[in-house]
């Protein structure tokens, strides 16, 4: 059995997940304006084992959102992901935020790009294929009128940077989903159980969150 934390907390949206096999036992988050990380996600991991009977001794991982996403947020997941590998002396797994922004999407064909609000015309972006793929590395891009003319196929936006674009991307190609705004633990499971299966993890001391760009200081 392999039980794993998972930890979002790359956006607004402050998300935990208890995994038994890849598989999420219990899930709690919160999405606020105002960034309640702090506050709420020792409290919400708490919770995990409250009502699940499972203990912190029980844990063979502790897996993280490794960004791009708010410094703050990606600074408070890490170093709650890093004080409990530490004390249960346990392996630490990081996820790529864009892949878990992106499964929560099920396309059949086309690509899916899944879109981080990174401020003005900005986002964090990457680029998956139907089957999670990543056909384009993750990048912070500003968004103009011709912005992937030179993807032929139908196009999934989500994301909370996703919206603020669609008065300029109005070719027939792009599909905008409003109802996806933030990557959560829930989509963590699966993912940091395959790492854990593979010994795919992180050096514990010298892991640094992919924060992408030097302005994201200020968020």
């Amino acid at each position: 059995m392999a039980l794993i934390v998972n930890i979002e907390t790359a956006t607004k949206n402050c998300s935990v997940a208890l995994a038994k096999d890849g598989k999420t036992v219990v899930l709690k988050e919160i999405a606020e304006e105002n960034f309640s990380h702090a506050e709420k996600l020792h409290l919400f991991i708490a919770s995990l084992f409250e009502e699940t009977g499972y203990e912190y001794k029980d844990l063979q991982a502790v897996a993280v959102s490794q960004g791009p996403g708010s410094y703050t947020g990606l600074r408070i997941g890490v170093s709650a992901a890093k004080g409990f590998c530490y004390a249960l002396s346990i392996p630490m797994i990081a996820v790529d935020t864009l892949l878990v922004l992106a499964k929560k999407i099920e396309i059949k064909e086309g690509i899916i790009i899944p879109m981080i609000d990174a401020r003005r015309m900005e986002a964090y972006t990457a680029i998956f294929d139907a089957n999670y793929t990543k056909i384009r590395s993750t990048a912070a891009e500003v968004i103009d009128e011709s912005s992937y003319q030179d993807l032929p196929q139908a196009i999934h936006l989500i994301g909370d940077g996703a919206m603020k674009f669609k008065h300029i991307l109005t070719s027939e190609a792009f599909h905008f989903h409003p109802e996806i705004h933030y990557p959560s633990a829930q989509e963590m499971s699966a993912l940091s159980f395959e790492k854990f299966k593979q010994n795919d993890f992180v050096d514990v001391a010298y892991f640094e969150p992919f924060y992408l760009k030097d302005f994201v200081l200020n968020r």
